[in-house]
């Protein structure tokens, strides 16, 4: 255990390392003007978190993919649909309601449906539960009986779109917003469990499409909470987020234990929340050994531990420092946009949960799509999605001008590339835009928008939206990759054929001793 944890956090420092290097080469220039104790503070918070995604990983790999793989195929075993419709939407809504990241950014804007911030809070995190429950449900259901996923992904996008125009016409300073909460609820606790329940799903089912099908869970699960996000903000009143902008300054002494122990109760409370239900299921139906439960308790301990430590380090260092840098950049237009590709481009490897995915993607498809080189295109995209939304906020325009022909180039692309890519495109954007996007990216660019705009309507219109392109980006880079290996295997084939034909045209001349 000791030796697998090891190499968990080896891992984690090879992920952290670079996004960490650069913010601290950063301080060394006149761009950016970090304190000594700023730095200090940066440089522990990174340490951290690298223990804490390490925990996390081996957690991960111990505990949540392998009760979410249990879970799934245990459901399909039953046969009994309803069962099955009703413990998958209870899960659903138990595993987005545990789910740190969302709860990360549904304090800051939970005034939005209401002027009680906590009443707010719980008021968003319930309703986005429910959104996940429901297209979990569609989800499971899809592999059961074989459905097409680019055609419920495309029929998905498409209400979305047009539940939008509600939320234009009544309050559109909260576009932005409500689509970045579809990006943040498949995070490190439910992202893992989901995909894993997706595998065991589509095993038990099996076919030639198992492959494919165990894919896009995650995917469906990221556009069920825009639409009841945008209709919950839509039909409530609300109150004015004018304090949009306390919290970002740096966390040191007496408040380290402060926000150590509100996480941990946070991330407690939450991996109770999924242990319990999986403890019950296995009384139910599953009826796991002790030994195995024992294991799997083992693992949400690690995992526990992970999040707390992650979170924690995130919200003291990371999240001021990403507020800080981008008020610092944002009167420096052409150095912001830079350095909005290159630090998107090493941040999204510092996400735990997309290390999940590479893995199971690589480990599911034998090898076919290598970690390596989906890391490459998913560091590519997120870097893209950093720079057009620096651009977006610096001219002032929607973030609508990027998504819908982003999603229609996406969509066109489904039709040219193998179903599998389609599915672990859509699964890699929900999970790309995880706790780091949140408390580094979206203050990064809260900090700029302080800035370059004076009221608190159009930094939260321009502030907002960055997740979205975070989820939207890898979509295209993914099927890229697809696209590319459809294009090889048709070349390869010509060249098969020509050296056929070739062959049969050659004159042979045998002699005769």
């Amino acid at each position: 255990m000791i030796r697998d944890l090891w190499s968990k956090i080896k891992e984690a420092v090879i992920s952290i390392l670079p996004v960490t290097l650069m913010i601290i080469l950063l301080s060394f220039t006149p761009l950016y003007d970090l304190k000594g104790s700023e730095l200090l503070t940066f440089i522990i918070s990174a340490i951290v978190l690298m223990l804490g995604i390490g925990l996390f990983s081996l957690g991960a790999d111990i505990a949540m993919q392998p009760m979410g793989e249990t879970v799934g195929s245990s459901l399909i075993k039953t046969k009994k649909l309803p069962l099955i419709i009703v413990i998958t939407l209870i899960l659903g809504i138990l595993v987005t309601v545990a789910e740190p990241d969302l709860t990360v950014i549904a304090k800051q804007i939970g005034v939005a449906v209401n002027t009680n911030l906590t009443v707010g809070q719980w008021m968003l995190i319930i309703t986005i539960g429910v959104g996940v429950g429901i297209f979990l449900v569609l989800a499971i259901l899809k592999i059961i009986f074989n459905k097409d996923l680019t055609m419920l992904l495309m029929f998905g996008y498409l209400f979305l779109f047009a539940v939008t125009c509600i939320l234009l016409v009544r309050k559109p300073e909260y576009l932005g917003m409500t689509f970045d909460l579809g990006g943040v609820t498949t995070g490190p606790l439910s992202g893992p469990f989901i995909m894993a329940m997706g595998l065991g799903v589509a095993t038990v089912i099996g076919g030639r499409n198992a492959k494919e099908n165990s894919f896009g869970l995650v995917a469906l699960c990221s556009v069920g909470p825009i639409i009841f996000a945008i209709l919950l903000v839509s039909v409530v009143k609300g109150g004015e987020l004018s304090n949009l902008l306390s919290g970002y300054g740096y966390h040191l002494d007496s408040h380290i234990i402060e926000k150590l122990a509100e996480n941990a109760g946070t991330v407690l409370l939450s991996v109770i929340l999924i242990f319990g239900a999986f403890l019950l299921l296995n009384i139910l139906f599953i009826k796991l050994p002790r030994v195995k439960i024992l294991k799997f308790l083992i693992g949400i301990l690690y995992t526990f531990a992970g999040v707390t430590l992650f979170l924690t380090a995130a919200e003291i260092g990371f999240l001021p420092t990403g507020y800080k840098i981008g008020s610092q950049l944002a009167n420096k237009e052409a150095a912001l946009i830079i350095f909005g590709f290159v630090i998107g481009f090493v941040v999204v490897l510092a996400e735990p949960t997309l290390h999940v995915l590479t893995k199971q993607v690589e480990e599911v498809t034998t090898g076919a799509i290598k970690k390596k080189t989906m890391l490459i295109a998913l560091c590519i995209g997120i870097g893209i999605a950093i720079c057009l939304s620096m651009i977006k906020i610096v001219f002032g325009f929607s973030v609508l001008w990027f998504l819908i022909p982003g999603y229609l180039v996406s969509f066109a692309l489904s039709f040219f590339v193998p179903k599998l890519y389609t599915g672990v495109a859509f699964d890699a954007g929900a999970v790309a835009s995880g706790p780091l996007t949140s408390t580094f990216i979206v203050p990064m660019a809260i900090g700029v928008c302080s800035i370059v705009y004076d009221t608190n309507v159009d930094i939260i219109r321009q502030g907002y939206g960055i997740v979205a392109m975070v989820a939207m980006t890898p979509l295209i880079t993914i099927q890229i990759l697809g696209f590319k290996s459809v294009i090889q295997k048709q070349l390869t084939a010509k060249r098969r054929l020509k050296a056929i034909e070739s062959t049969e045209h050659d004159d042979q001349i045998i002699e005769f001793m």
